[in-house]
């Protein structure tokens, strides 16, 4: 297993065809940063799992290419605009339609969903912005003023506010209460593509085609900072969770800027082209892009990028820590003042008409996924709350090579030499080492570097040649030929052995991942779901260390397994 510092910063985690034609419009789950819904020019919105290649759900119903998609906060809505300017919006726990929403003239450029209510705003290239309730299926109110496409919308994170950007290189907000405008800035000279709240103080981030990324007080409304002579536009920006930094995704480059002074802390290249959204979970950032066809999501290790201290550009000193905003200037800039809510599940709503039953549907294509994220089958099964684990870095390219020749690695060979040893390592009782991996990441899982299985295979120093163990064949055959089948006989069984060790420390790795966040129960059925038997002995052993880990609810779990083991051919 390579070392953390050999790992990747950042890597592609996979890429699918996702629709038949050309893919049109993209957005990330905020709250899981694990979905993922992709709009197409054949009219249909598809929902995906970033590190999955299975479509979970295919929704339809528009009959021209989709513009833009979003998901709801509690990612239970997702709503879809269209060249017609029609938008719908689908419960995806129900797998059903819940409203279909007319009234645009032109192509729904943008869309966001209002953090606490069943509303959701929509933009256009008619210029027109307007709010709807989803519950009533009507537009509550129409704002104007832009004079071209609006390209983003954002509500406030108290749900306030309305933040939009437009091809008319201008950024405007907008009081939902009072049905005004609020503010207008100006200073950017090309289209602005994407605009972003701070999650706790009243401060915006813009980005715009003119290469510059601007930072607004919305208390004074006006500048407080500016990054500029970026080579291309930023498309998707997003703050950090705690809100010290903001993250821009370019062409083929994450950059992680700060304000007040404005400064670079980091660069990081990343081979993802043009990035349509990003998300943040486990520590990891999320990007999605697509080229034609195909979506390719990528992940950044945040733990390996910089996001505090001071950076390429300002005067911040080093030691002034910045993961947390700047006290003097925090007690000048007010927070948002969020209302208190409760969780419920959306409202069941009909459909509009029989005949929008019937044209618009979602077929579910991947059942068990489907019912993993949106119908888990009782309350029991989120207590305690499910952790998605992070993606697992891949070595970095030297490291790699040397991982992919691991299989059938020369120091391995003279181990199992001696044929009556060979079939000893074939044993199960080779998992008595496993616990020792697991409470030790760094320790490497080549088989060669365990001293007491060497020592048990032999009587003599290790540098012996195979040679030494072949009888000597008299004639005229050569000693050549006699040695490379020996060789390849004896290898057989290494390259079965090393495929099975590193399928098993694979699975160890994931577990590990979920055992480092302190949930014993999730460990566990990380542990089932591999359906490595071994995996679920060497969790036992840990486990067994400290009795009082021990819960009604992993008992549940782990019965069925001992039964599976005690009928299986492990001798222990």
């Amino acid at each position: 297993m390579a070392a953390p510092g050999m790992t990747k910063t950042a890597w592609k985690l996979q890429e699918i065809v996702a629709h038949a034609s050309n893919v049109s419009a993209l957005a990330l789950g905020k709250s899981s940063g694990r979905l993922l819904a992709t709009g197409g020019e054949d009219c249909r919105v598809n929902l995906w799992s970033v590190n999955k290649p299975n479509c979970i759900m295919s929704l339809t119903g528009h009959t021209s290419p989709v513009e833009s998609v979003r998901f709801s906060t509690s990612e239970k809505l997702i709503v879809a605009g269209s060249q017609s300017g029609s938008i719908r919006v689908w419960n995806m726990e129900e797998a059903k339609i819940q409203r279909t929403l007319m009234g645009h003239k032109a192509n729904v450029s943008s869309l966001d969903f209002h953090p606490y209510g069943e509303f959701v705003a929509s933009g256009s290239l008619d210029t027109n912005i307007k709010l709807w309730d989803v519950r009533r299926k009507g537009c509550v109110f129409r704002y104007k003023g832009h004079t071209q496409a609006v390209r983003c919308l954002r509500f406030s994170p108290d749900g306030k506010w309305l933040a939009s950007s437009s091809d008319d290189h201008t950024v405007k907000l907008w009081d939902l209460s009072a049905g005004k405008l609020m503010a207008e800035f100006t200073e950017h000279t090309g289209p602005v593509q994407i605009v972003e709240f701070h999650p706790n103080e009243y401060l915006l981030a813009s980005a715009s085609g003119d290469r510059t990324v601007r930072f607004w007080d919305l208390e004074k409304f006006q500048s407080v900072g500016c990054m500029d002579g970026e080579v291309s536009p930023f498309r998707s920006i997003l703050f950090s969770s705690d809100g010290g930094c903001l993250f821009c995704g370019g062409r083929d480059t994450l950059r992680v800027y700060g304000w007040e002074p404005e400064r670079c802390f980091d660069t990081v290249s990343v081979a993802w082209g043009k990035v349509f959204d990003l998300s943040i979970c486990n520590n990891q950032l999320i990007g999605v892009s697509s080229a034609q066809t195909n979506v390719s999501s990528f992940v950044v290790d945040l733990h390996r990028v910089k996001m505090t201290g001071s950076g390429s550009q300002g005067t911040l000193p080093k030691e002034t820590p910045i993961s947390q905003p700047n006290p003097a200037i925090s007690s000048l800039r007010r927070n948002y003042e969020r209302p208190s809510t409760t969780c419920t599940n959306p409202k069941r709503v009909s459909p509009t008409s029989d005949d929008e039953e019937k044209e618009s549907r979602a077929e579910i294509q991947n059942p068990e996924d489907y019912k993993e994220i949106f119908q888990p089958k009782n309350a029991i099964s989120r207590t305690p709350p499910r952790n998605s684990e992070p993606f697992p870095a891949p070595p970095e390219d030297d490291s790699t090579i040397i991982k992919e020749i691991a299989p059938v690695p020369e120091a391995v060979t003279p181990v199992a030499i001696p044929k009556k040893n060979s079939e000893q390592l074939q044993r199960p009782p080779v998992a008595a080492s496993t616990p020792s991996v697991c409470l030790d990441p760094p320790a490497s899982p080549a088989l060669p570097n365990n001293p007491p299985v060497i020592s048990a295979a032999r009587n003599e120093p290790i540098g012996l040649k195979v040679a030494d163990f072949l009888p000597v064949v008299k004639g005229s055959s050569p000693t050549e030929i006699v040695d490379e089948e020996a060789v390849c006989q004896i290898r057989k069984g290494h390259e079965t052995m090393c495929m099975v060790l590193t399928s098993r420390m694979r699975n160890l790795d994931t577990v590990r991942a979920v055992w480092s966040t302190g949930d014993i129960k999730t460990s566990m059925d990380s542990a089932v779901a591999v359906n490595d038997l071994s995996v679920v002995v060497d969790l036992l052993n840990i486990i067994n260390l400290k009795g009082s880990l021990w819960k009604l609810d992993l008992c549940l779990t782990v019965l069925p397994q001992i039964d599976k083991l005690l009928q299986s051919k492990y001798e222990r």
